[in-house]
């Protein structure tokens, strides 16, 4: 019998510059009804809890915003330290609008304000960055945990309203399926069908916890199809590529 169970992960403290994190998810696993971190489980992290465990956080009484931000900040309505922080995260700035940002971050996401965010900082004057390297951040954090791991955090999409948690790093899982060239239950060759698994497990994670539960790591069994025995390629696998982006 096939499907998922998908359980968030329990008591996990407010997470500080420096905390082991992997011993932390560890801990809150041995909650669960069923405890414990197995191979074949997918743990999708929060990447807030792996930025902040990484240090990557920002105050902003500390930012001096150049001119550029600040002429971008009061264009948009924006706070001009906020802006400093997203353009230093940026590899370009892909579109200004309505008090919209939408960059592409030096990791190769587009997404707004290069992922900067100050919902759930842990204090009114914090910006969460995103993790430098969140493939690396989940190889480290698989190594340590014996388990798949997905860092994730929520991207707005084209063409549809509301947001959707995406595997920004990944270790240990498949980022694609990819059955082009087999048939379809018709005999009809698939040419273009191309699944993102990392990100349909980073956003079945999200439907188990609200952004107000502080249950930033989730649980999924399941998936073992998917999980491989190796790191594997990482989310970077996920990102389009600048040549084949018609709206880029």
């Amino acid at each position: 019998m096939s499907g998922l169970r998908v359980e968030a992960l329990p008591g996990l403290p407010e997470i500080r510059d420096g905390d082991d994190l992997a011993a932390l998810l560890a801990d809150a696993a041995t909650r669960l009804p069923d405890p414990g971190l197995r191979s074949g489980d997918v743990l999708a992290v929060a990447h807030k809890v792996v930025s902040k465990a990484e240090g990557r956080v920002r105050r902003l009484a500390g930012v001096e915003p150049a001119a550029r931000a600040l002429a971008l900040a009061n264009e948009h309505g924006k706070d001009p330290r906020l802006v400093e922080l997203i353009l230093a995260e940026s590899a370009e700035l892909v579109r200004a609008d309505a008090g919209r940002l939408i960059c592409r971050t030096h990791h190769g996401f587009v997404c707004a304000n290069a992922g900067v965010d100050r919902s759930n900082a842990g204090a009114d004057d914090l910006a969460v960055l995103l993790p430098a390297d969140p493939d690396h951040s989940a190889r480290a954090l698989r190594a340590r945990l014996g388990c798949t791991v997905v860092v994730t955090d929520s991207f707005g999409r084209a063409w549809r309203l509301g947001q959707a948690e995406v595997a920004i790093g990944l270790a240990g899982l498949a980022p694609l399926e990819d059955p082009r060239g087999t048939p379809d239950a018709d005999g009809r060759v698939l040419v273009a069908t191309h699944v993102a698994v990392a990100d349909e497990a980073a956003a079945a994670a999200d439907l188990v916890r609200t952004k107000t539960s502080r249950e930033p790591a989730v649980r999924i069994r399941g998936l073992e199809r998917h999980v491989l025995a190796e790191d594997g390629p990482g989310a970077a696998a996920l990102l389009r590529s600048r040549e084949l982006d018609l709206f880029g």
